[in-house]
């Protein structure tokens, strides 16, 4: 590289610098706002919850594993020996079961809203989903199971979807 050439080097490198710097920035503008809405979103989501859930949801936890063939929804109580939050959680799931079983899935919309992913297509089963109330210690499950891999897939994007919406109350 001749002298001539050095400038034009330094210039080139000195634009480059420059354009990293503040692409970088942009980029940890745009940061902050991802986790705000999250923030807003998960307050009106238990907001919402409390209306539509008998139980505290600050005092019990929702897990949501998924399956195979659909997944498995859990409820327990954070101290197992809190009995009146269990038996809320069991009336409450029971309830629900009984609706989810018809393709009423109003309880969730109502918490999450209409447009949540998965629950246009789950109102529409028609009986192609089997859905299992049980008891457990500190709480209760439900299990659904198809073998319609939209109907999975749809569940599956339920799950998430609740995952995400209820932040520290629910886990996978």
């Amino acid at each position: 590289m001749n002298r001539s050439d050095r400038p034009r080097s330094h210039r080139a490198l000195l634009l480059t610098a420059v354009a990293v710097a503040a692409l970088s920035g942009g980029c940890a503008d745009d940061s902050t706002p991802s986790t705000t809405p999250t923030s807003s979103r998960q307050a009106d989501v238990a907001e919402r919850g409390a209306s539509v859930m008998p139980f505290d949801l600050d005092r019990t936890t929702h897990r949501f594993t998924r399956t195979d063939t659909g997944g498995v929804q859990t409820v327990v109580a954070d101290d197992p020996r809190d009995t009146t939050q269990i038996s809320l959680v069991q009336r409450h799931l029971t309830a629900e079961v009984e609706r989810f079983r018809r393709g009423d899935f109003s309880d969730p919309a109502r918490i999450h809203g209409t447009g949540m992913p998965g629950l246009a297509t789950l109102r529409a089963h028609g009986g192609r989903i089997t859905i299992e109330y049980g008891t457990i210690p500190g709480g209760a499950r439900v299990t659904y199971t198809t073998d319609d891999n939209e109907l999975r897939d749809a569940l599956h994007h339920w799950f998430d979807a609740q995952v995400s919406d209820h932040g520290p109350h629910a886990t996978r």
